[in-house]
């Protein structure tokens, strides 16, 4: 049995570039479906957020729209109202990454907000790349690298090939004029090679023991391969 620790936001609102404020959260497909095949193969799921709080589900990932159905979306806020690891998790700061087998990052637009500068965060997935530990993220999860830096100021994920949601993904989405800054953009800044498929398809890219997932569709083909560095 493995120890996988999902490393979550806090934040349940993201501020926009006019300075208001986006409902929030993670995204419930991509905390959900990694957590079931996690949990299905016999392995520890360990929540942990900045401050301990719980995290938020963004409303929108539970529409049925997004969630692929009124059933699927209702099946969805079942597991993350009744599993305890979501409702009990452990403060960032107080993780010990020695601990842990694994590191699991879902997105939503809530990593933009605080994991993204969050230093504890940050520390955890600069430990976790260097020391070879598995580290899964996907869609807006790899915001959580941008905090990922060396003492020189460097990304510990520079020159890694990954992927992430992309522009022409948060056009579609109607987020691009709104935001702040564009993840693609911020992780390439940072130095990491990102690879972009097609809009909403699943697209998952392994780069030694770093696997990332560009969408919600790339959540369950990301557990996999995740899944197969556990052994």
């Amino acid at each position: 049995m493995a120890k996988i620790l999902f490393l979550m936001t806090a934040a349940d609102q993201w501020t926009l570039a006019d300075g208001s404020k986006h409902r929030t959260g993670f995204w419930a497909e991509e905390a959900v479906v990694p957590f079931e095949a996690f949990k299905s193969a016999g392995h520890e799921v360990t929540v942990a957020t900045p401050g301990g709080a719980v995290p938020p589900v963004d409303p929108a990932s539970l529409s049925p729209d997004a969630a692929g159905g009124a059933e699927e979306a209702a099946r969805l806020r079942q597991v993350i109202d009744t599993a305890p690891e979501f409702a009990a998790p452990a403060a960032l700061s107080d993780v010990r990454l020695e601990d842990y087998d694994a590191l699991y990052v879902p997105g939503g637009h809530g990593p933009m907000e605080d994991l993204a500068v969050d230093a504890d965060s940050g520390r955890l997935l600069t430990s976790a790349v260097q020391s070879g530990l598995p580290v899964g993220v996907v869609c807006h999860g790899p915001a959580a690298l941008l905090a990922a830096v060396r003492e020189d100021g460097t990304n510990a994920y520079a020159g890694y090939r990954v992927t992430a949601f992309t522009n022409a993904e948060e056009r579609m989405a109607g987020n691009a004029e709104r935001a702040k800054w564009l993840l693609q953009d911020r992780l390439t800044e940072a130095g990491l090679k990102v690879e972009t498929g097609e809009a909403w398809a699943p697209h998952v890219e392994t780069d030694r023991n770093v696997v990332t997932g560009q969408n919600p569709a790339s959540s369950a083909p990301l557990a996999q391969e995740l899944l197969k560095k556990l052994g």
